[in-house]
């Protein structure tokens, strides 16, 4: 068993090093100054695999659904982890996920985030979040229409208890990864249009796009975060 994890240990360490390359490499080829942070997406780690991705030097974790982390949480002692909820948020776990998590990542609609705040006032907090913006035409995936996002970002600004800090996208899956790049550069214009109206309790200062296929386009077109779970942990198991 011990060789077990000294194995998978260095796999988890190995691709990390490779990512943070890869990652460097695609900062210095747009001329960001910017660091690009990494969140690790654990949907569907166990708990030993998210340790040793903590070990091999990961601080930002992004979990997808709220009871799977609750349940995994009582196994991770990770003294400096900060936790991202990454994933679609219903209005009835809002309480909960702000008792969770550091960060919530996918604010998608006004009254989710009327949610988050009264919850957050509660408990005396104010919670860093980024609003997920749908691009694309998936109806399974989440978040507000482009252009909308400018009217819904002014309505948030006026809760307290939240800090708009960005915008997050699932763009479609496309391959090549260079066909992504459209809809990273939506984002950024995006966020662009919506900082120059200076709103109260609104920073654009987060990027969260790219996953494991497409995080370099993403870094190349302005991204401050990318979500990666495979390139770290390899495929997920089939469910």
């Amino acid at each position: 068993m011990r060789a077990m994890k000294e194995i998978g240990t260095v796999a988890v360490a190995e691709n990390l090093a490779r990512v943070q390359e890869r990652i460097e490499a695609a900062r210095r080829r747009a001329g960001w100054r910017s660091e690009v942070r990494l969140v690790a997406v654990t949907k569907q780690v166990p708990p030993e695999r998210i340790a040793e991705a903590y070990r091999a030097g990961v601080r930002h974790f992004g979990e997808n659904r709220v009871q799977e982390f609750e349940d995994k949480r009582r196994w991770l002692v990770l003294p400096e982890a900060v936790w991202h909820l990454v994933g679609h948020l219903q209005t009835n776990k809002a309480r909960r996920a702000v008792e969770l998590f550091d960060r919530l990542d996918s604010l998608d609609s006004a009254r989710l985030a009327e949610k988050i705040a009264g919850a957050a006032a509660a408990m005396k907090r104010t919670v860093p979040v980024l609003v997920q913006v749908h691009l694309g035409e998936e109806a399974t995936k989440h978040g507000i229409e482009p252009e909308l996002a400018l009217e819904m970002v002014e309505q948030m600004a006026r809760l307290e208890a939240i800090a708009i800090e960005g915008l997050m996208t699932m763009p479609p899956f496309l391959e090549p990864a260079e066909r992504v790049r459209p809809y990273f550069r939506r984002l950024r214009e995006l966020a662009e249009e919506i900082d120059r109206r200076r709103l109260p309790s609104v920073r654009m200062s987060e990027l969260s796009m790219g996953m494991s296929h497409d995080f370099e386009v993403a870094i190349e077109e302005g991204a401050t975060q990318v979500r990666l779970g495979t390139a770290l942990f390899g495929p997920r198991p089939a469910r």
